[in-house]
This record gives C-alpha cells, sequence and structure tokens, in this order.
C-alpha cells in the first residue's frame, strides 16, 4: 500500500462498507447468534467510519502541515483551537458539522464514544408500594436506535466530503 495519506481513509470507508455488508447478510440469515452478529457489525463500521473521520482530518492536517497532524483522535483536530491556530475552509467545514450533535457528523462522533461507555439500566420511575412486585419481562432486546441505513448514510455524506475536499486540495 502507498504511504500517502489518503489511502487510509480509503481503506477505512472500504472496511466500513464491508462490515455494513456483513451486517446486512447477518439482518436476512437465520443464525442463532444473528443479534450478536449484527450487533458486532455496527460495532466495526462505527470503528472504521471513524477511522475514516481520522483519516480524512489526517490529509488536511498533513496538506496543511498542521503541528498536528499525527493526532490519534479526531477531538484533537476538529476543535477551535486547532482552526484559529491554522484557519482552513475544509477544517472549518468539519468542525462545524463536528460541534453540531444534529449532523451526521456530530451523531456518528457521539455514537462512536458511546461504545466506550458502560451498559446502563434504564432508569424507572419510582414505584408505587401498591403495585404488585412481580412484573412481566419482555425478553426481545430492545432495538437500538443506530440502524444500518443510517451507517450507510454516513459513509456516503463522509466519502462524498472527502472527494470534494481531494479537488480542493491538490496543489497546481
Amino acid at each position: 500500500m502507498a504511504h500517502e495519506l489518503y489511502t487510509r481513509t480509503n481503506q477505512k470507508l472500504y472496511f466500513a462498507g464491508l462490515a455494513l455488508e456483513a451486517w446486512k447478510r447477518a439482518e436476512t440469515g437465520q443464525a442463532m447468534n444473528a443479534q450478536a452478529l449484527i450487533q458486532a457489525e455496527r460495532e466495526s463500521a462505527l470503528f472504521h467510519l471513524y477511522g475514516a473521520v481520522l483519516g480524512l482530518c489526517h490529509e488536511i492536517a498533513g496538506f496543511y502541515r498542521l503541528p498536528e497532524a499525527r493526532a490519534p483522535r479526531v477531538d484533537m483536530l476538529l476543535n477551535q483551537v486547532v482552526l484559529n491556530a491554522a484557519p482552513s475552509p475544509e477544517l472549518a467545514e468539519l468542525v462545524e458539522l463536528a460541534q453540531q450533535p444534529e449532523t451526521w457528523l456530530g451523531r456518528l462522533l457521539a455514537a462512536y464514544a458511546a461504545l466506550f461507555q458502560p451498559p446502563q439500566a434504564p432508569k424507572k420511575a419510582k414505584v408505587d408500594p401498591t403495585v404488585p412486585l412481580i412484573e412481566s419481562v419482555d425478553l426481545e432486546a430492545e432495538e437500538p436506535s443506530l440502524g444500518r441505513d443510517e451507517l450507510e448514510e454516513w459513509r456516503k455524506q463522509l466519502k462524498g466530503l472527502a472527494l470534494r475536499f481531494r479537488e480542493t486540495l491538490t496543489e497546481c
């Protein structure tokens, strides 16, 4: 593999695509461990999408020769301090997307950060003492709010952004 910065971004986008395809197969399959396979592919896709964002940040930082060009985490590059020190339109767009939680990049970064949080039981309201202590329980696992289509959309957005940025980052 060439040692150009863009190769890592491309590789991570490709790996995310493979994880999304495996997720789709797991959804249609009848395996006993289908839920585990789906969860594994969801986490794999998130991991690789985060890596692709980091790779794109490295491309931009490398082009502009930023001191943070080898930062190991996205948040070390996508912040106002780095942007103020070395303003660039690409970095500014990424910082703006990352800081808004309703954007695809804001949601991707939040979903990736959530992977490292310990599981929490859902919070319940205080129980009325007159209610019986034995309650029925639904054994079906609650479906996570993050679907395959949404991750595929994030992948498309990121790929489009990378291609658009690369057009402007080429030296003539």
